[in-house]
């Protein structure tokens, strides 16, 4: 039902991005405030995480998740009246509320770990981003058809994929709240409650049942520093990803490019974001996750070169650069997503992946705002190229290993 649920989802997921600086440029008329609304729901996806993590804490994964969606599909409609209406007002709040849904798809990527041993969390973890490929990319697709249809209503056509995330988020929401169960999160608390049962009661009979066989390994959580470490990496490649993807589709409108071209290329951005995935959870688990995470960089760093270099006319050119530039995203995702999740017991998870994913978000509204005023002032080259040198901190930070590795009972941490 999870994987049903992100497949449905995907398409809301990329209504924003598509969209969103358009709308903006349009609405506000200033290209230097055109990352304002990316920069507006990734600070609503981090007031999503925050309470997401704290909702599926206290009461589990599927209603956490069922309610972000809900949340999601109430600020889409709230774009859509803002633009019919003509209300910059209205927009900034509900660009906000909107965020919330796509913090919401964000962290879905979590639930597809709770269940999961060590030895496969990284292919979890992309199984579930994989799921998000087909309506993620159906959606810039959607632009022309949903405009078509907004513009049909009395609505801008610019706020059509608003339309488009409002009915994909509802529909989420109404699957994941009748549909999930068990709650994955909830199960993984109560098999870790029984193992570590089952370890005290060994422990005060001087066996040692509780290490015989694979299904007693458990991760031995190696605690802060690779909470940080995975959070970092996240972070990084975020930044990097939002800032030159943001302004992308006003630098080809810009030079003379359509929108339907825009949307191909942001397709074809969101399909390198999560198409790769299983390969990539499969590289996280088989080769490491610190190292899976250190490729990033070099992979965002040839992205924003080629985009910096490419002919402002050329769209298979900059289609290849935002390829990269979704590949090295990827891969620092669901590394960072393994390296956290190994560093953390089923009962601190919830919460404090939530935390993480606030900072994700808040990093990620940075550098969207940035990016607008960065292209009005140097122009999109300079952006894309001092991203892709950006990136490279990825390679440090990742490789810092833990003064005390996380392990399991033959089996390595998540240093690979």
């Amino acid at each position: 039902m999870l994987v049903l649920a992100q497949v449905m989802s995907g398409a809301g997921l990329t209504a924003g991005i598509t969209v969103g600086a358009l709308l903006a440029e349009e609405m506000l008329g200033s290209t230097g405030l055109a990352g304002v609304p990316s920069a507006l729901f990734t600070a609503g996806a981090a007031l999503g995480a925050l309470a997401i993590g704290r909702l599926c804490t206290r009461w589990g994964r599927r209603p956490g998740l069922a309610l972000g969606y809900a949340t999601g599909a109430l600020g889409s409609v709230g774009v859509v009246v803002a633009a019919a209406t003509g209300s910059v007002a209205l927009l900034f709040p509900a660009l906000v509320v909107y965020g919330m849904g796509t913090a919401t798809g964000l962290m879905a990527r979590y639930a597809g770990a709770d269940l999961a041993s060590p030895a496969r969390r990284g292919r979890a973890v992309s199984a579930v981003l994989f799921a998000t490929t087909l309506g993620a990319v159906a959606g810039p697709m959607l632009v022309t058809p949903a405009g078509e249809v907004a513009h049909a209503w009395g609505v801008p056509r610019l706020a059509g994929p608003f339309l488009l995330a409002a009915a994909a988020f509802a529909a989420t929401a109404v699957v994941l709240a009748c549909l999930l169960r068990p709650d994955p999160l909830r199960l993984a608390q109560e098999l870790a409650a029984r193992v570590a049962q089952g370890r005290d009661t060994d422990s005060g009979k001087g066996g040692s049942a509780g290490t015989d066989g694979p299904r007693d390994r458990v991760p031995v959580p190696a605690g802060r520093h690779d909470v940080a470490v995975g959070t970092a990496v996240m972070i990084l490649t975020q930044v990097v990803m939002i800032g030159i993807m943001t302004m992308t589709p006003v630098h080809m409108l810009a030079h003379g490019h359509t929108a339907q071209a825009a949307g191909l290329v942001i397709s074809l951005h969101v399909a390198a974001m999560f198409l790769p995935s299983p390969l990539t959870g499969l590289l996280v688990d088989r080769i490491g996750r610190r190292w899976v995470a250190r490729a990033s960089g070099p992979l965002l760093l040839a992205a924003g070169a080629l985009a910096a270099l490419s002919p402002a006319g050329s769209t298979p050119a900059l289609g290849a650069a935002l390829v990269l530039l979704g590949l090295g995203w990827n891969f620092g995702l669901i590394s960072g997503t393994a390296i956290v999740t190994d560093a953390l017991p089923p009962d601190r998870r919830a919460t404090t992946q939530g935390l993480v994913d606030v900072g994700l978000a808040v990093a990620g509204a940075a550098g969207s705002l940035a990016s607008g005023l960065v292209v009005a002032r140097d122009g999109y080259p300079a952006l894309a190229l001092s991203g892709g040198l950006a990136a490279l901190l990825v390679l440090p930070v990742a490789g810092r290993f833990p003064r005390r590795a996380s392990r399991t009972a033959g089996h390595p941490g998540p240093g690979g």
